[in-house]
Parts: C-alpha cells; sequence; structure tokens
C-alpha cells in the first residue's frame, strides 16, 4: 500500500461525513481537480483502505442489545488451527458485527454483536460457550440496551471525520 498524502486524509475524512458525495462535488469542496479524487479514491477501494456501508440506526430496524463480549483464551495467542475454524464460526454469524484479540481487563478475545432481544443474546452467548467452551474462559459481556439506555452519542463514524483529517 501507498503512503497517504494529506489529500488522501482529505478525501476519507469527507467520505467518512458523506459516503454519497459525488467526485465533482468532493473535488471542489477539497480544492483539487475531479480526475485527481477519482484517480485517488479508486486506488483507496483496490488497496482497501475505503469500503462502503450504511450505518442505520439499528431500533427502527427492531434491534433492542448492543453487547460487547470479552473472554480470556486457555492458550496465550491463537494457534494457526484455530483461525479457520474462528474464520468459520464467525462468518455464519450475521449479528457479530467485529471480532478481534486484545488486551484489557484480564482479557484477550472480544466481540460486538448485536440482537433483537434479550433471548437472542442468550442464544449468542450459548453458541460462543458451546463452540469455544474448552478453549475460552472468564468471559463477560457489557450490554448496551438501544431502547433504554441514554445514548450520549449515536453509532457513526461522522465523528470521527476532523481526527482522520489531522493524522497526516
Amino acid at each position: 500500500m501507498q503512503k497517504l498524502k494529506p489529500i488522501d486524509y482529505a478525501i476519507l475524512s469527507a467520505l467518512m461525513k458523506n459516503s454519497k458525495i459525488r467526485d465533482r462535488q468532493l473535488a471542489k469542496q477539497i480544492g483539487v481537480s475531479q480526475p485527481t479524487v477519482t484517480r485517488r479514491r479508486a486506488r483507496m477501494e483496490k488497496e482497501r483502505l475505503l469500503d462502503y456501508t450504511a450505518i442505520p440506526d439499528f431500533t427502527k430496524l427492531g434491534f433492542e442489545i448492543l453487547a460487547f463480549t470479552f473472554a480470556t483464551s486457555k492458550k496465550s495467542g491463537v494457534p494457526e488451527e484455530q483461525v479457520p475454524k474462528a474464520k468459520s464460526f464467525y462468518a455464519k454469524r450475521d449479528d457479530v458485527i467485529f471480532v478481534s484479540t486484545g488486551s484489557g481487563n484480564e482479557r484477550n478475545r472480544m466481540s460486538i454483536s448485536i440482537h433483537k432481544s434479550y433471548s437472542d443474546y442468550v442464544k449468542y452467548t450459548r453458541a460462543l460457550d458451546k463452540e469455544w467452551g474448552d478453549v475460552m474462559t472468564n468471559r463477560m459481556s457489557f450490554i448496551v440496551s438501544l431502547i433504554g439506555d441514554t445514548i450520549i452519542r449515536n453509532l457513526t463514524f461522522k465523528h470521527l471525520v476532523d481526527y482522520v483529517k489531522a493524522t497526516p
């Protein structure tokens, strides 16, 4: 991947704010030519630096819970033979948004999932225990009620615009 230039950060931050903006409008907004924006955007898409998705209001789609689930692996690191199994397991889980290794609070695995009800969340945790119970311990979750809790900032990436723009 080529090193990003300040113009790339400007394009990225503008697209985070409005991914539907046309190249011509974007070029005018950041002060470069339309072909420059088109070329740089295409390169970022090809290099998988840039991908597009919509973040809906999950409550309007009937989702009630956003869960952050943390666990500890009985073994340090991720044994190579577990990676394909993990990828296969999570590929079948449409309710899981993100999965990673990491560290904090004596745990080294985490997932973010979304559920229509508490019973759906319980089904998810049972599936985790069934599939990974022999490998994982110390599982805990932080559950966010999307319909009852006070949400201070909605789930969107628009808030990162200035941060990304200032990165170079």
